[in-house]
């Protein structure tokens, strides 16, 4: 295959041609105004001219897109930096947020407290729950260290959550009375007729409500609406401790109980702190802790 012939102009010649033409370029656009007329003046006008002037829209063009470019940088940068900001105020806001739902619960603690306070409490705060969205069983962060008993109940909210039913050094496990196994003894405040309070997760699920029965209603005086309380006859649970309302009654297949169902007034789905009462229930009597026999 035959080369191609062709002139090879070394580069060291081409770069002196150019700056020769770069510095002639220069010369004229200095020079050409000078020029009135004349031959010079006519090549210069149709030659040198039109060179200065593309020159000088690349140059503006160039300098036009340095700062544009400049503009966008700044740009991104008073843009990272107001992002910034803006993370860091919603950060304080939900800091702010955290805070005071804290001290909400902390406030309603505290009044529960005070509607209970003939009874010794301490509050605790949750720290582990069953795998259910319900809090029917969960763990609190206080135990045996802390004076934390088997039996002992526990409150929140405006009522009755639970009782201990398992305590280590410095943890204790709670089942909530909306949990299947649990079993509470109540009454009714409106007509003093005792009733069994039961816990029932695919009822709190459907509709946010539990279950009573065995209710001997005889002279049909209790009703919708009427507040249900733990009996003086539990076993375990301190009495006058409110569990919710009701909101459904029927009579029984057997014509002399009635059931229905009880809308408690503890939220079970957004338990943060409880109380517990650290006064155990005795069996026929009861005794606050340290009191003598």
């Amino acid at each position: 295959m035959k080369k191609r012939n062709g002139i090879h102009i070394p580069s060291h010649i081409v770069l002196l041609i150019l700056s020769i033409i770069c510095v002639s370029i220069l010369f004229f656009g200095y020079a050409v105004p000078s020029f009135s007329g004349g031959p010079l003046g006519t090549v210069a006008s149709y030659v040198f001219l039109p060179m200065q002037k593309g020159i000088g829209a690349v140059g503006e063009r160039l300098y036009d897109t340095a700062q544009e470019g400049k503009s966008k940088n700044e740009l991104i940068t008073e843009n990272n930096a107001l992002r910034a900001q803006i993370e860091e105020l919603e950060s304080r806001l939900t800091n702010i947020q955290l805070q005071e739902n804290e001290l909400e619960s902390l406030r309603e603690l505290y009044e529960l407290d005070q509607s209970y306070s003939q009874y010794n409490t301490t509050g605790a705060y949750i720290i582990g729950r069953s795998s259910t969205n319900w809090f029917s069983t969960f763990t609190i962060d206080k135990g045996s260290a802390d004076g934390i008993k088997v039996d002992m109940n526990v409150i929140a909210g405006s009522g009755l959550v639970g009782i201990v039913t398992d305590v280590g050094s410095h943890y204790a496990i709670v089942r909530s009375i909306i949990d299947d196994t649990s079993s509470v003894s109540g009454m009714v405040v409106s007509s003093g007729d005792n009733c069994i309070v039961s816990g029932d997760l695919e009822k709190m699920t459907e509709s946010n409500l539990i279950r009573f029965e065995g209710l001997e209603d005889t002279k049909d005086k209790v009703k919708e609406g009427d507040a249900i309380v733990t009996s003086n006859i539990s076993d375990k649970y301190r009495k006058d401790i409110l569990v919710g309302y009701i909101s459904g009654i029927q009579k029984d297949a057997n014509d002399l109980t009635k059931s229905g169902t009880i809308a408690p007034v503890v939220d079970f789905k957004h338990l943060t702190e409880v109380l517990v009462i650290k006064d155990l229930k005795a069996t026929g009597a009861e005794t606050s802790e340290g009191d003598s026999e």
